[in-house]
Protein backbone atom coordinates (compact mmCIF):
# COMPACT_ATOMS: atom_id res chain seq x y z
CA UNK A 1 0.00 0.00 0.00
CA UNK A 2 1.02 3.62 -0.55
CA UNK A 3 0.94 5.47 2.77
CA UNK A 4 1.77 8.94 4.06
CA UNK A 5 2.26 9.72 7.75
CA UNK A 6 2.09 13.39 8.68
CA UNK A 7 4.14 14.04 11.82
CA UNK A 8 7.34 12.31 12.93
CA UNK A 9 6.99 12.39 16.72
CA UNK A 10 6.70 9.37 19.00
CA UNK A 11 3.57 8.16 17.24
CA UNK A 12 4.18 9.12 13.62
CA UNK A 13 7.72 7.81 13.38
CA UNK A 14 6.81 4.47 14.98
CA UNK A 15 3.71 4.11 12.78
CA UNK A 16 5.65 4.92 9.62
CA UNK A 17 8.54 2.60 10.35
CA UNK A 18 6.32 -0.31 11.40
CA UNK A 19 4.04 -0.01 8.37
CA UNK A 20 7.10 0.05 6.11
CA UNK A 21 8.35 -3.11 7.84
CA UNK A 22 5.44 -5.11 6.37
CA UNK A 23 6.27 -4.04 2.82
CA UNK A 24 4.27 -0.85 2.42
CA UNK A 25 5.73 2.25 0.76
CA UNK A 26 5.64 4.95 3.44
CA UNK A 27 6.38 8.66 3.19
CA UNK A 28 6.80 10.41 6.54
CA UNK A 29 6.11 14.14 6.45
CA UNK A 30 7.33 16.80 8.84
CA UNK A 31 7.27 20.58 8.48
CA UNK A 32 10.72 20.94 10.07
CA UNK A 33 13.40 20.67 7.41
CA UNK A 34 16.09 20.13 10.07
CA UNK A 35 14.22 17.11 11.44
CA UNK A 36 13.74 15.61 7.99
CA UNK A 37 17.45 16.04 7.24
CA UNK A 38 18.29 14.39 10.56
CA UNK A 39 16.08 11.40 9.76
CA UNK A 40 17.50 11.06 6.28
CA UNK A 41 20.97 10.85 7.85
CA UNK A 42 19.74 8.06 10.09
CA UNK A 43 19.68 10.07 13.32
CA UNK A 44 16.68 9.65 15.62
CA UNK A 45 14.98 12.69 17.19
CA UNK A 46 13.70 10.50 20.04
CA UNK A 47 14.91 7.50 22.00
CA UNK A 48 12.68 4.46 21.56
CA UNK A 49 14.08 0.90 21.79
CA UNK A 50 14.19 -0.86 18.42
CA UNK A 51 13.12 2.19 16.41
CA UNK A 52 16.50 3.23 15.02
CA UNK A 53 17.18 -0.24 13.62
CA UNK A 54 13.70 -0.38 12.11
CA UNK A 55 14.09 3.01 10.42
CA UNK A 56 17.56 2.20 9.06
CA UNK A 57 16.42 -1.12 7.60
CA UNK A 58 13.38 0.29 5.82
CA UNK A 59 15.20 3.38 4.55
CA UNK A 60 17.88 1.10 3.07
CA UNK A 61 15.13 -0.96 1.41
CA UNK A 62 13.66 2.29 0.03
CA UNK A 63 10.29 1.56 1.64
CA UNK A 64 10.56 4.51 4.04
CA UNK A 65 11.31 8.08 3.00
CA UNK A 66 11.10 11.50 4.65
CA UNK A 67 9.98 14.82 3.21
CA UNK A 68 8.68 18.28 4.06
CA UNK A 69 6.42 18.27 0.98
CA UNK A 70 3.00 17.26 2.27
CA UNK A 71 1.21 17.78 -1.04
CA UNK A 72 3.58 15.43 -2.87
CA UNK A 73 3.14 12.79 -0.18
CA UNK A 74 -0.66 13.05 -0.33
CA UNK A 75 -0.76 12.70 -4.11
CA UNK A 76 1.47 9.62 -3.94
CA UNK A 77 -0.58 7.87 -1.25
CA UNK A 78 -3.93 6.20 -0.79
CA UNK A 79 -3.89 6.28 3.01
CA UNK A 80 -2.81 9.39 4.93
CA UNK A 81 -2.26 9.20 8.69
CA UNK A 82 -2.51 12.40 10.73
CA UNK A 83 -0.08 11.95 13.61
CA UNK A 84 0.66 15.53 14.68
CA UNK A 85 0.63 16.84 18.22
CA UNK A 86 -2.50 17.82 20.15
CA UNK A 87 -0.93 19.96 22.89
CA UNK A 88 -2.88 20.69 26.03
CA UNK A 89 -4.49 24.11 26.24
CA UNK A 90 -4.58 26.15 29.42
CA UNK A 91 -8.13 24.95 30.06
CA UNK A 92 -7.12 21.29 29.68
CA UNK A 93 -8.56 20.95 26.19
CA UNK A 94 -6.72 19.23 23.35
CA UNK A 95 -5.52 21.84 20.86
CA UNK A 96 -6.68 20.64 17.44
CA UNK A 97 -5.16 23.42 15.34
CA UNK A 98 -2.44 21.18 13.92
CA UNK A 99 -4.81 18.28 13.20
CA UNK A 100 -7.37 20.46 11.45
CA UNK A 101 -4.69 22.41 9.59
CA UNK A 102 -3.20 19.20 8.22
CA UNK A 103 -6.67 18.00 7.22
CA UNK A 104 -7.15 21.18 5.22
CA UNK A 105 -3.77 20.79 3.52
CA UNK A 106 -4.51 17.15 2.68
CA UNK A 107 -7.83 18.12 1.09
CA UNK A 108 -6.22 20.77 -1.08
CA UNK A 109 -3.63 18.28 -2.36
CA UNK A 110 -6.01 15.39 -3.17
CA UNK A 111 -5.90 13.86 -6.63
CA UNK A 112 -8.31 10.97 -6.08
CA UNK A 113 -9.86 8.79 -3.38
CA UNK A 114 -8.02 8.96 -0.04
CA UNK A 115 -8.48 7.39 3.38
CA UNK A 116 -7.60 10.03 5.96
CA UNK A 117 -6.78 8.47 9.34
CA UNK A 118 -6.82 10.31 12.66
CA UNK A 119 -3.95 8.66 14.55
CA UNK A 120 -3.41 11.51 16.99
CA UNK A 121 -5.26 11.28 20.30
CA UNK A 122 -8.22 13.57 19.70
CA UNK A 123 -11.48 14.37 21.52
CA UNK A 124 -14.77 12.81 20.54
CA UNK A 125 -16.15 14.57 17.48
CA UNK A 126 -12.80 15.30 15.82
CA UNK A 127 -13.39 12.90 12.91
CA UNK A 128 -16.59 14.79 12.11
CA UNK A 129 -14.65 18.08 12.12
CA UNK A 130 -11.94 16.65 9.87
CA UNK A 131 -14.58 15.26 7.52
CA UNK A 132 -16.31 18.65 7.25
CA UNK A 133 -13.06 20.53 6.59
CA UNK A 134 -12.04 18.12 3.82
CA UNK A 135 -15.52 18.21 2.30
CA UNK A 136 -15.33 22.01 2.03
CA UNK A 137 -11.93 21.93 0.32
CA UNK A 138 -12.22 19.15 -2.29
CA UNK A 139 -14.58 17.40 -4.67
CA UNK A 140 -12.57 14.17 -4.61
CA UNK A 141 -14.03 11.16 -2.77
CA UNK A 142 -12.54 10.34 0.63
CA UNK A 143 -13.12 8.56 3.91
CA UNK A 144 -12.18 9.65 7.43
CA UNK A 145 -11.15 6.98 9.91
CA UNK A 146 -10.40 7.14 13.63
CA UNK A 147 -7.58 4.72 14.50
CA UNK A 148 -6.33 5.51 18.02
CA UNK A 149 -2.83 4.43 19.00
CA UNK A 150 -2.13 2.31 22.07
CA UNK A 151 1.65 2.62 22.13
CA UNK A 152 3.58 2.58 25.40
CA UNK A 153 6.74 4.65 25.30
CA UNK A 154 9.65 2.31 25.80
CA UNK A 155 7.74 -0.51 24.08
CA UNK A 156 6.08 1.34 21.19
CA UNK A 157 7.61 -0.70 18.36
CA UNK A 158 6.63 -3.98 20.01
CA UNK A 159 3.14 -2.64 20.74
CA UNK A 160 2.57 -1.74 17.09
CA UNK A 161 4.01 -4.92 15.62
CA UNK A 162 2.17 -7.14 18.14
CA UNK A 163 -0.91 -5.20 19.25
CA UNK A 164 -3.37 -6.23 21.96
CA UNK A 165 -6.13 -4.94 19.70
CA UNK A 166 -6.65 -2.64 16.73
CA UNK A 167 -9.51 -0.14 16.93
CA UNK A 168 -10.96 1.20 13.68
CA UNK A 169 -13.64 3.83 13.66
CA UNK A 170 -15.12 4.11 10.15
CA UNK A 171 -18.42 5.17 8.64
CA UNK A 172 -18.22 3.36 5.28
CA UNK A 173 -17.43 -0.16 4.09
CA UNK A 174 -14.63 0.82 1.71
CA UNK A 175 -12.60 2.46 4.47
CA UNK A 176 -13.21 -0.50 6.77
CA UNK A 177 -11.89 -2.93 4.15
CA UNK A 178 -8.81 -0.81 3.45
CA UNK A 179 -7.91 -0.54 7.15
CA UNK A 180 -8.54 -4.22 7.84
CA UNK A 181 -6.24 -5.15 4.96
CA UNK A 182 -3.58 -2.72 6.22
CA UNK A 183 -3.56 -4.22 9.72
CA UNK A 184 -3.92 -7.88 8.69
CA UNK A 185 -0.14 -8.60 8.98
CA UNK A 186 -0.14 -7.37 12.58
CA UNK A 187 -3.14 -9.39 13.76
CA UNK A 188 -2.38 -12.87 12.39
CA UNK A 189 -1.94 -14.27 15.91
CA UNK A 190 -5.51 -13.40 16.83
CA UNK A 191 -5.42 -9.85 18.15
CA UNK A 192 -8.94 -8.51 17.61
CA UNK A 193 -9.66 -5.84 15.01
CA UNK A 194 -12.53 -3.89 16.53
CA UNK A 195 -14.57 -1.95 13.99
CA UNK A 196 -16.95 0.68 15.32
CA UNK A 197 -18.20 4.21 14.72
CA UNK A 198 -15.71 7.08 14.90
CA UNK A 199 -17.02 8.59 18.15
CA UNK A 200 -16.65 5.26 19.98
CA UNK A 201 -13.15 4.78 18.58
CA UNK A 202 -12.13 8.27 19.67
CA UNK A 203 -13.34 7.62 23.19
CA UNK A 204 -11.50 4.26 23.47
CA UNK A 205 -8.07 5.83 23.94
CA UNK A 206 -9.25 8.33 26.53
CA UNK A 207 -11.18 5.71 28.46
CA UNK A 208 -8.19 3.33 28.53
CA UNK A 209 -5.71 5.96 29.68
CA UNK A 210 -8.10 7.42 32.23
CA UNK A 211 -8.70 3.98 33.73
CA UNK A 212 -4.97 3.22 33.94
CA UNK A 213 -4.32 6.61 35.54
CA UNK A 214 -7.09 5.84 38.02
CA UNK A 215 -5.44 2.52 38.97
CA UNK A 216 -2.15 4.32 39.61
CA UNK A 217 -3.67 7.06 41.76
CA UNK A 218 -5.82 4.56 43.65
CA UNK A 219 -2.80 2.42 44.51
CA UNK A 220 -0.85 5.49 45.58
CA UNK A 221 -3.67 6.32 47.98
CA UNK A 222 -3.59 2.75 49.30
CA UNK A 223 0.18 3.09 49.80
CA UNK A 224 -0.29 6.27 51.81
CA UNK A 225 -2.89 4.52 53.96
CA UNK A 226 -0.45 1.63 54.47
CA UNK A 227 2.05 4.08 55.93
CA UNK A 228 -0.57 5.37 58.38
CA UNK A 229 -1.29 1.90 59.76
CA UNK A 230 2.09 0.20 59.43
CA UNK A 231 0.96 -2.10 56.60
CA UNK A 232 3.09 -3.18 53.63
CA UNK A 233 1.73 -2.06 50.28
CA UNK A 234 3.62 -4.83 48.47
CA UNK A 235 1.64 -7.47 50.35
CA UNK A 236 -1.59 -5.58 49.69
CA UNK A 237 -0.73 -5.13 46.01
CA UNK A 238 0.00 -8.82 45.48
CA UNK A 239 -3.22 -9.87 47.17
CA UNK A 240 -5.34 -7.39 45.23
CA UNK A 241 -3.63 -8.16 41.92
CA UNK A 242 -4.27 -11.89 42.25
CA UNK A 243 -7.97 -11.17 41.74
CA UNK A 244 -8.53 -11.93 38.04
CA UNK A 245 -11.10 -9.15 37.84
CA UNK A 246 -8.39 -6.63 38.75
CA UNK A 247 -5.04 -7.96 37.50
CA UNK A 248 -1.51 -7.00 38.46
CA UNK A 249 -0.75 -4.21 35.98
CA UNK A 250 -0.53 -0.57 37.10
CA UNK A 251 -0.77 -1.46 40.80
CA UNK A 252 2.75 -0.36 41.70
CA UNK A 253 2.79 2.70 43.98
CA UNK A 254 5.28 5.49 43.42
CA UNK A 255 5.64 9.21 42.88
CA UNK A 256 2.78 9.58 40.41
CA UNK A 257 2.32 9.24 36.67
CA UNK A 258 3.67 11.56 34.00
CA UNK A 259 4.39 11.53 30.28
CA UNK A 260 2.61 12.86 27.25
CA UNK A 261 -0.55 10.77 27.58
CA UNK A 262 -2.02 10.21 31.04
CA UNK A 263 -1.89 13.82 32.34
CA UNK A 264 -3.04 15.31 29.04
CA UNK A 265 -5.75 12.73 28.38
CA UNK A 266 -7.21 12.97 31.88
CA UNK A 267 -7.38 16.75 31.47
CA UNK A 268 -8.90 16.44 28.01
CA UNK A 269 -11.68 14.06 29.04
CA UNK A 270 -12.49 16.33 31.98
CA UNK A 271 -12.72 19.25 29.55
CA UNK A 272 -14.85 17.72 26.79
CA UNK A 273 -17.21 16.04 29.23
CA UNK A 274 -17.41 19.26 31.21
CA UNK A 275 -18.44 21.11 28.06
CA UNK A 276 -21.48 18.84 27.94
CA UNK A 277 -22.28 19.63 31.58
CA UNK A 278 -20.99 16.35 32.99
CA UNK A 279 -18.88 16.27 36.17
CA UNK A 280 -16.38 13.41 35.96
CA UNK A 281 -15.70 13.37 39.69
CA UNK A 282 -13.51 10.27 39.74
CA UNK A 283 -11.03 11.82 37.31
CA UNK A 284 -11.03 15.08 39.27
CA UNK A 285 -9.84 13.04 42.25
CA UNK A 286 -7.32 11.08 40.16
CA UNK A 287 -5.63 14.29 39.09
CA UNK A 288 -5.59 15.76 42.60
CA UNK A 289 -4.03 12.58 44.02
CA UNK A 290 -1.38 12.49 41.29
CA UNK A 291 -0.29 16.07 41.90
CA UNK A 292 -0.03 15.41 45.61
CA UNK A 293 1.88 12.17 45.10
CA UNK A 294 4.61 13.91 43.08
CA UNK A 295 5.50 15.90 46.21
CA UNK A 296 5.46 12.86 48.50
CA UNK A 297 9.18 12.12 48.29
CA UNK A 298 10.14 15.70 49.10
CA UNK A 299 7.78 15.66 52.09
CA UNK A 300 9.66 12.61 53.39
CA UNK A 301 12.97 14.43 52.96
CA UNK A 302 11.75 17.45 54.89
CA UNK A 303 10.51 15.19 57.68
CA UNK A 304 13.90 13.45 57.84
CA UNK A 305 16.21 16.47 57.58
CA UNK A 306 13.99 19.17 59.09
CA UNK A 307 15.25 21.64 56.48
CA UNK A 308 16.62 21.03 52.99
CA UNK A 309 18.50 24.32 52.81
CA UNK A 310 22.14 23.63 52.01
CA UNK A 311 21.54 19.92 51.48
CA UNK A 312 22.73 18.10 48.36
CA UNK A 313 20.32 15.52 46.98
CA UNK A 314 21.43 12.96 44.41
CA UNK A 315 18.65 11.98 42.03
CA UNK A 316 18.51 8.85 39.89
CA UNK A 317 15.97 8.98 37.08
CA UNK A 318 14.64 11.98 35.16
CA UNK A 319 12.44 10.49 32.42
CA UNK A 320 8.82 9.89 33.39
CA UNK A 321 9.38 6.13 32.93
CA UNK A 322 12.22 3.79 31.93
CA UNK A 323 13.22 3.15 28.30
CA UNK A 324 12.44 6.66 27.11
CA UNK A 325 14.01 10.11 27.21
CA UNK A 326 10.62 11.81 27.56
CA UNK A 327 10.31 14.19 30.53
CA UNK A 328 6.91 15.65 29.76
CA UNK A 329 5.01 15.93 33.07
CA UNK A 330 7.71 13.77 34.69
CA UNK A 331 7.54 13.52 38.51
CA UNK A 332 11.27 14.36 38.52
CA UNK A 333 10.45 17.89 37.36
CA UNK A 334 8.13 18.56 40.30
CA UNK A 335 10.58 16.98 42.76
CA UNK A 336 13.56 18.97 41.46
CA UNK A 337 11.62 22.24 41.45
CA UNK A 338 10.57 21.68 45.08
CA UNK A 339 14.10 20.75 46.14
CA UNK A 340 15.61 23.83 44.49
CA UNK A 341 12.89 26.07 45.97
CA UNK A 342 13.73 24.65 49.41
CA UNK A 343 17.39 25.62 49.00
CA UNK A 344 18.78 22.18 48.13
CA UNK A 345 21.39 21.38 45.50
CA UNK A 346 20.50 18.61 43.04
CA UNK A 347 22.95 16.23 41.34
CA UNK A 348 21.06 14.10 38.81
CA UNK A 349 21.59 11.22 36.38
CA UNK A 350 19.40 9.43 33.84
CA UNK A 351 20.52 6.88 31.22
CA UNK A 352 18.71 8.65 28.35
CA UNK A 353 17.10 11.95 29.41
CA UNK A 354 20.17 14.08 30.19
CA UNK A 355 19.93 16.24 27.08
CA UNK A 356 16.24 16.87 27.69
CA UNK A 357 16.90 17.69 31.36
CA UNK A 358 19.61 20.16 30.35
CA UNK A 359 17.07 21.97 28.19
CA UNK A 360 14.59 22.16 31.07
CA UNK A 361 16.84 23.06 34.00
CA UNK A 362 19.98 24.53 32.45
CA UNK A 363 22.47 25.33 35.21
CA UNK A 364 19.93 25.05 38.05
CA UNK A 365 21.03 21.46 38.71
CA UNK A 366 24.18 19.41 38.15
CA UNK A 367 23.94 16.61 35.59
CA UNK A 368 26.53 13.85 35.92
CA UNK A 369 27.95 11.50 33.30
CA UNK A 370 27.57 8.40 35.46
CA UNK A 371 25.06 7.31 38.08
CA UNK A 372 27.62 7.02 40.88
CA UNK A 373 29.00 10.50 40.16
CA UNK A 374 25.67 11.95 41.29
CA UNK A 375 26.23 10.46 44.77
CA UNK A 376 29.54 12.20 45.50
CA UNK A 377 29.11 14.32 48.63
CA UNK A 378 25.31 14.07 48.56
CA UNK A 379 23.30 13.99 51.78
CA UNK A 380 20.82 11.49 50.32
CA UNK A 381 19.78 9.67 47.16
CA UNK A 382 16.30 9.97 45.67
CA UNK A 383 15.22 7.33 43.15
CA UNK A 384 12.54 8.68 40.82
CA UNK A 385 12.62 6.42 37.72
CA UNK A 386 12.99 2.65 37.95
CA UNK A 387 15.64 2.07 35.28
CA UNK A 388 16.94 -1.52 35.35
CA UNK A 389 20.53 -0.40 35.96
CA UNK A 390 19.49 1.08 39.31
CA UNK A 391 18.09 -2.21 40.63
CA UNK A 392 21.30 -3.97 41.66
CA UNK A 393 23.90 -1.31 42.39
CA UNK A 394 27.08 -1.54 44.46
CA UNK A 395 25.69 -0.60 47.86
CA UNK A 396 29.11 -0.48 49.51
CA UNK A 397 30.28 2.01 46.89
CA UNK A 398 27.10 4.04 47.39
CA UNK A 399 27.72 4.28 51.15
CA UNK A 400 31.25 5.56 50.56
CA UNK A 401 30.15 8.21 48.06
CA UNK A 402 27.17 9.53 50.02
CA UNK A 403 27.79 11.95 52.86
CA UNK A 404 25.12 10.07 54.81
CA UNK A 405 23.61 6.66 53.87
CA UNK A 406 20.04 7.80 53.24
CA UNK A 407 17.85 6.67 50.34
CA UNK A 408 14.40 7.94 49.38
CA UNK A 409 13.05 5.32 46.99
CA UNK A 410 10.10 6.66 45.01
CA UNK A 411 9.69 3.40 43.05
CA UNK A 412 10.15 0.73 45.76
CA UNK A 413 12.91 -1.01 43.83
CA UNK A 414 14.82 -2.18 46.94
CA UNK A 415 13.88 -4.41 49.84
CA UNK A 416 13.60 -2.58 53.18
CA UNK A 417 15.22 -5.58 54.90
CA UNK A 418 18.19 -5.56 52.54
CA UNK A 419 18.60 -1.81 52.94
CA UNK A 420 18.70 -2.22 56.71
CA UNK A 421 21.35 -4.94 56.38
CA UNK A 422 23.37 -2.66 54.10
CA UNK A 423 23.32 0.11 56.69
CA UNK A 424 21.02 2.58 54.92
CA UNK A 425 18.28 4.72 56.36
CA UNK A 426 15.64 3.84 53.81
CA UNK A 427 12.33 5.47 52.93
CA UNK A 428 9.95 4.04 50.33
CA UNK A 429 6.29 4.37 49.35
CA UNK A 430 3.71 2.51 51.44
CA UNK A 431 6.17 0.28 53.32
Amino acid sequence: MKIAVVGTGYVGLVVGACLAETGNDVICVDKLDSKVRMLRRGRMPIYEPGLEELVHRNVSKKRLTFTTQLARAVRASEIIFIAVGTPQGEDGSADLRHVLGVARDIARAMNGYKVVVDKSTVPVGTAAKVREIIRRETTHPFSVVSNPEFLKQGAAVEDFLKPDRVVIGAEDDKARRVMQELYAPFTRTGAPVMVMDCASAELCKYAANALLATKISFMNEVANVCELFGADVDDVRRAVGSDRRIGTSFLFPGVGYGGSCFPKDVQAILHFTGQEGYEFKILDAVEIVNKRQKARLVDKMVKHFGSLKGKTIALWGLAFKPRTDDMREAPAITIIEKLVAAGAKVQAFDPEAMKVAKGIFGSKITLTDRSYDALKGADALAIVTEWSEFREPDFAKMRKLLKSPVIFDGRNIYSPAVMKEQGFTYYSIGR
